[in-house]
């Protein structure tokens, strides 16, 4: 089964040959079927004897993957999708096929190395002291749970309230902090933002000092969103780190979309208040070029993390060692090394083209919001802050876009699934991909 034949390196061509094909321009979007018409086409691929390395992975490459829709195509801007570059999706195959472990320096020394080096850029970036250091993990969901627990753990030194825990974040934070506060078993505070959608640092202290004065219950972390996912915006971070910090409360930034623009000039100012953070998330497979899955998730004082996340027993004992052990410093143990695609890309193309890729996707998103504001059936909903433009359609009710959305999909032009906003139906572009051109976007809008 281990054994390394002709057949295996004739496939191994065979796969090299189909990534290859994958980065050509422009190509397909695809999208689901059915399991019952995937079952049809394929019957069952797991068998006794096996179907043979060559026809499982026509199967896989002539069905099954046309049934996924790809999330690096130019004009499939739902949700956040991904654009890694043609270096990281090449070295993932080199992540695979090397049998790395990335949980422990023993055994990842060099691996560990090169992550690293790729989350010291991101640090430098957000201004945070020669003590941070951080882990890749899975996504923002383990990312922000494993920052918060830490918060939790630093809060429990201080205080021992009568009542709950509690995050403090606005009503647009992303889903995975309720998710998270329901895996640890404490509270939320929802803030109301202001008129731009902002949470500002005024209204959280209050909203703490008022909870703090009538309740038993006590705020051990505020979460300030970087971007948030629907409309790019980006919270008062400044003033979020002031209010959190005069109370003794930790700081934490969940920028897994929008932190990525630290590095774009011309939006680095938005971002002020960075410095403060006590840890934050950035999701390279989002607005960095990487592929799926990889979450930066950087602490101010990785002690602090690795003194709540180590985990302790006679055969990791000898792991023990005072050398930087990824394992350490989030809620994982057994890990991928799913920083080295990011990591080879960053060190192949250099800082500078990271730049100039992301002030590209920001110039589409401006004359994006440009072309939607000049469209005669379309409203621009805010201007965007990052490169998220959400719009609407005059006169159409939820069924309109979703039928709109379906029919795009299905006629192979884009993925723009309807989202909402304050209740009503909406579209929104996210344009994280510097391969999606002005012509990608007036193509969609022609259609609406």
């Amino acid at each position: 089964m281990h054994e390394f034949t002709p057949e295996v390196e004739a496939l191994a061509a065979e796969v090299l040959k189909y990534s290859l094909e994958r980065l050509k321009d422009d190509p397909p979007l695809d999208g689901p079927r059915s399991a019952e018409d995937l079952f049809n086409e394929v019957g069952n691929t797991i068998t006794a004897k096996g179907l043979g390395g060559h026809e499982a992975l026509a199967v896989f490459t002539n069905v099954l993957a046309k049934a996924c829709i790809s999330t690096d195509h130019p004009r499939n801007l739902a949700f956040i999708p991904s654009a890694p570059s043609e270096y990281a999706n090449l070295f993932d195959l080199v992540v695979g096929a090397s049998a790395l472990y990335g949980g422990s320096w023993q055994e990842g020394a060099g691996a560990v190395f090169a992550e690293n080096q790729a989350i010291q850029w991101l640090i430098d970036l957000a201004g945070l002291p020669a003590t941070a250091g951080g882990v890749f993990v899975q996504g923002g969901t383990i990312g922000n749970l494993s920052a918060l627990v830490v918060a939790r753990a630093e809060a429990r030194k201080k205080h021992t309230p009568a009542g709950r825990w509690v995050i403090a974040c606005s009503a647009e934070a992303h889903s995975s902090i309720a998710s998270a506060a329901n895996v640890m078993d404490v509270d939320i505070l929802k803030i109301p933002v202001d008129s731009k959608g902002k949470l500002q640092g005024t209204a959280v202290a209050q909203a703490i000092d008022t909870l703090h004065s009538t309740t038993n219950n006590r705020v051990f972390a505020v979460v300030a969103t970087s971007g948030t996912t629907n409309l790019g915006i980006i919270d008062d971070l400044k003033g979020l780190g002031k209010a959190a910090h005069d109370r003794g409360v930790w700081f934490h930034v969940d920028g897994a979309y929008g932190l990525a623009a630290l590095c774009a000039p011309s939006v680095r100012a938005d971002f002020d208040g960075i410095e403060m953070a006590d840890s934050f998330i950035v999701d390279p497979h989002k607005w960095l070029f990487a592929p799926y899955d990889a979450c930066a998730l950087v602490y101010r004082n990785p002690e602090m993390a690795k003194e709540a996340h180590s985990q302790h027993a006679s055969y990791l004992d000898t792991l023990k060692d005072d050398q930087w052990s990824p394992s350490d410093y989030a809620i994982n143990l057994t890990r991928r090394t799913r920083g080295l695609p990011f990591w080879f890309s960053l060190a192949a193309h250099g800082t500078d083209a990271y730049t100039e890729a992301m002030e590209q996707t920001l110039t589409v998103a401006k004359d994006a919001a440009e072309l939607v504001r000049n469209h005669p059936n379309l409203e621009l909903l805010c201007e965007p802050e990052l490169s998220i433009v959400a719009f609407t359609r005059n006169g159409w009710a939820a069924a309109d876009y979703q039928k709109w959305s379906d029919q795009l999909l299905e006629d192979q032009v884009g993925f723009i699934p309807p989202s909402s906003h304050n209740g009503q139906p909406i579209l929104r572009f996210a344009i994280v991909n510097p391969w999606t051109k002005v012509s990608d976007i007036q193509m969609i809008l022609d259609r609406l």
